[in-house]
C-alpha cells in the first residue's frame, strides 16, 4: 500500500508566465454572508443590510460587501496561486461591477512575471493577476498581487504530517 499525495499547490517552479488558472469552484453569495461579513467588520454602511435604505441606492437594492467579494476571489485562488505561499506583498484592487446576493462568483488567475529572490534563495515572487467573475461572466473585482512563494525544496514546507503510532493498515483490520 502507498499513500497517494494530495494537490498540494504550486511552488515556484511550478509556475508560468502566460499561464491561467480556473477554480472550478463557483460560490453563490448568500444574505447570510453578507450580512454576517459586515457585521463582523463592523461596516456600518447600511447598502449592506438595510433593505430600505438600499432601495434608494442607484442600485435599488443591497449590494455585497466588497471586502467579502475580494476576500472570497482571493479565497478561490489559493489552491492556484499561494497555497505555498508565505506571503501578499502587495495587492492592486479593482471592483468594477457590483456582487448581489445569489451573485455566484468564480475565479480565474493569470501569471504575470516572476523572479526568485536574492534575499531567500528559498523562495521566489510571482505576479498574478485575479479576477472574480459573476454568473454572467462580468468581472466584479480584479487585482495583482505579489506573492512570495516557496520552492520545491525549501526546508520550510518539508513533509509535516504526523506519522501514526499504528499505520492505519493495520488501524483498518
Amino acid at each position: 500500500m502507498s499513500v497517494v499525495e494530495r494537490w498540494n499547490g504550486r511552488f515556484f517552479e511550478d509556475f508560468e508566465v502566460g499561464d491561467i488558472y480556473r477554480n472550478p469552484l463557483g460560490r453563490t453569495i448568500t444574505d447570510v454572508d453578507n450580512v454576517w461579513f459586515t457585521l463582523l467588520t463592523m461596516n456600518t454602511n447600511q447598502n449592506h443590510f438595510n433593505v430600505e435604505y438600499a432601495k434608494r441606492s442607484p442600485f435599488g437594492k443591497l449590494v455585497v460587501n466588497s471586502g467579502f467579494t475580494i476576500a472570497l476571489v482571493l479565497g478561490q485562488s489559493v489552491p492556484d496561486v499561494s497555497q505555498n505561499a508565505f506571503a501578499n506583498l502587495s495587492m492592486d484592487i479593482r471592483l468594477p461591477h457590483p456582487v448581489f446576493v445569489g451573485d455566484t462568483i468564480y475565479t480565474e488567475s493569470l501569471v504575470k512575471s516572476k523572479r526568485g529572490s536574492s534575499s531567500r534563495p528559498y523562495a521566489g515572487i510571482v505576479s498574478v493577476l485575479t479576477r472574480g467573475l459573476n454568473q454572467d461572466g462580468k468581472v466584479c473585482v480584479e487585482f495583482e498581487r505579489n506573492v512570495f512563494v516557496y520552492k520545491k525544496d525549501a526546508p520550510h514546507v518539508a513533509a509535516h504530517f504526523p506519522e501514526a503510532e499504528t499505520p492505519i493498515e493495520e488501524a483498518g483490520r
